[in-house]
C-alpha cells in the first residue's frame, strides 16, 4: 500500500490539526516539510498536488487532496478510527460539518485577521491596520461567544455535546492556539471571559496528549524566536 504523505508546515494551524489527528489515531505517514512563504509552494511538483499553494496537503499514491477539513474528513473515513472523530450517523455528521463550515468564516477569519493586521504585518513589509484589527477582534470575540453558547452544550467536554473529541475539536483548538503568538495580556483580554472555552481547550489537550504538546512545540519555538528578536 502506498505511504500517506502529509505536506506540512507545523507553523500552520490547519497543518497541526491534520498531523495531530494522524498521530492520535496511529496513522502512519511521511511528513514532507513544505515551508510557508517559501519556494516550496511554488514548484510545479507541489502545485500539481495543491494548486492553491498552501499547506496542508496529502498524497496517497495518485490521490491528492488539499484543504484541512476535507483532509480530516477523508482520513477519518479511510482509516479505522473511533466513531467519535467523524460519526457514521448522518445527522451527527451534518452537525459536525456545520461546525467546520462555520470555522473558516468566523473563528479563522477573526484569529488570522487579527494576527496579520497587528504583530505579523511588519514581517511582511506592511503597516499594522488598526481598523482591520478592531473588526477581526470583534469577530474573534463573537466566535468565542458562539463556541461557548452554541457549540459547547451544557457541561459537555467537547463540541456538539460529545464526550470525546471530533475532527472539529482539533481544527478549532489548533486555530485558537495560534493566539499564543500574542502577549499574555492581549490574549487574556479576548479569551479571558470565556471560561468554558478555556476548559474545552484544556480537555482537548488532555485527550490528545502527549501528541498535542509535541505537535504544537514548533509554534512555541517560533514564539520564543520572535520574542528573542524583538
Amino acid at each position: 500500500m502506498a505511504t500517506l504523505k502529509v505536506y506540512a508546515d507545523r507553523r500552520s494551524q490547519p497543518t497541526r490539526a491534520v498531523i495531530l489527528f494522524c498521530k492520535v489515531n496511529g496513522i502512519e505517514f511521511e511528513e514532507v516539510e513544505t515551508q510557508l512563504f517559501s519556494n516550496d509552494l511554488n514548484t510545479p511538483e507541489y502545485q500539481a498536488i495543491n494548486p492553491m499553494k498552501k499547506v496542508p496537503a496529502i498524497a496517497l499514491g495518485d490521490f491528492t487532496l488539499f484543504e484541512s477539513h476535507a483532509i480530516l474528513t477523508y482520513l477519518a473515513c479511510s482509516y479505522h478510527v473511533p466513531d467519535h472523530w467523524y460519526p457514521v450517523d448522518l445527522s451527527k455528521r451534518a452537525k459536525l460539518q456545520s461546525v467546520l463550515d462555520w470555522h473558516h468564516a468566523n473563528l479563522r477569519y477573526g484569529a488570522m485577521g487579527y494576527l496579520f493586521s497587528t504583530m505579523l504585518a511588519p514581517l511582511f513589509g506592511k503597516s499594522p491596520n488598526a481598523e482591520l484589527a478592531a473588526d477581526c477582534e470583534q469577530k474573534l470575540v463573537q466566535s468565542f461567544e458562539t463556541i461557548e453558547n452554541v457549540w459547547l452544550k451544557d457541561d459537555a467536554k467537547f463540541l456538539l455535546g460529545y464526550d470525546q473529541p471530533s475532527i472539529a475539536d482539533l481544527s478549532l483548538v489548533s486555530e485558537i492556539m495560534q493566539l499564543h503568538m500574542l502577549g499574555d495580556e492581549e490574549r487574556e483580554r479576548m479569551i479571558g471571559p470565556y471560561k468554558k472555552v478555556q476548559r474545552w481547550i484544556a480537555d482537548v489537550k488532555e485527550a490528545t496528549n502527549p501528541h498535542f504538546d509535541e505537535v504544537h512545540q514548533c509554534l512555541f519555538d517560533v514564539i520564543a524566536s520572535l520574542k528573542q528578536n524583538a
